[in-house]
């Protein structure tokens, strides 16, 4: 799979989508990065600690969010999209789920749309990712918990996300899902969701797993936003052994060495 300028072979490895929030208020670094100066310097820690991809996003998504305008989101990302892009060779994703933000950070420069609607929410989105030839990423999510059989159905509401990209013309492989983590999940939903999230790949394309340091870690371990890297490093385990080609992280170290040495264990299986 191409993103951007860099080839990623998504049915052997599990890479890491370093997360740079350029918000105020995210749930769990809010503030910190929202300064270009200080993106910028993050954005160069986390490459040199062996990010391959780069979530830039302008506007939190924690639960309870409030949500911002359109340009608000745009003068946030769109400078720092173009600022990285200018200082290092890296795919960039923005992560949006509105067209009018994603086509201004396409122009400055990103190569992945991360939509945490799946293509549900701006009905322009669609298109725009496939126009502009870009990757997606595409999120499982819905505005309750209701369902009448969890796991058949989460996949059925994927798929339909699915279906949206191909009416719209986004090519197979441009597409990568994720099955939504800590969105439109109670808590024993979302324990449920990691044990078996091989089941999608039922739906055919490169998965993608988000749990770095969501609630579904703080209520099992009764922990604090900043103290739920062991628990984020466990679900990496079971994303590289369950054959995820990608992991959405804040601690970029620590989980790098974990894919690295569950990957060596793996190999050595094979011989």
């Amino acid at each position: 799979m191409k993103i951007g300028t860099k080839e990623f072979d998504v049915k052997n490895k599990t890479y890491i989508m370093g997360i740079l929030n350029v918000t105020p208020d995210s749930f769990s670094d809010g503030g910190k990065w929202n300064h270009m100066d200080a993106a910028l310097a993050h954005a160069e820690e986390m490459i040199r600690e062996g990010t391959a991809i780069l979530d830039i996003g302008g506007e939190s998504t924690r639960p309870g969010h409030q949500q911002i305008t359109e340009e608000e989101e745009i003068e946030r990302v769109a400078p720092v999209i173009e600022a990285v892009k200018a200082r290092f060779d890296i795919p960039v994703s923005i992560d949006s789920y509105k067209a009018k933000v994603a086509a201004a950070a396409i122009e400055a420069g990103a190569d992945l749309v991360n939509d945490i609607w799946g293509l549900k929410y701006d009905p322009e989105m669609a298109g725009l990712i496939a126009r502009t030839g870009v990757a997606c990423c595409l999120m499982h999510n819905k505005n309750n918990t209701e369902y009448q059989d969890f796991y058949p159905d989460m996949l059925q509401e994927t798929a339909e996300c699915v279906k949206l990209a191909k009416e719209a013309g986004i090519a197979d492989d441009k597409i990568i899902l994720d099955p939504g983590v800590g969105f439109g999940k109670n808590y024993e939903q979302n324990l449920e969701t990691i044990l078996h999230m091989e089941r999608f790949h039922e739906l055919g394309y490169p998965m993608l797993l988000g749990t770095s340091r969501k609630s579904v870690i703080g209520l099992t371990l009764d922990l604090p936003a900043d103290q739920r890297v062991e628990g984020t490093l466990v679900t990496t385990v079971m994303a590289v052994m369950k054959k995820y080609a990608f992991v959405r992280v804040h601690d970029i170290k620590e989980n790098q060495r974990t894919i690295r040495m569950t990957e060596a264990i793996l190999k050595a299986g094979e011989n």
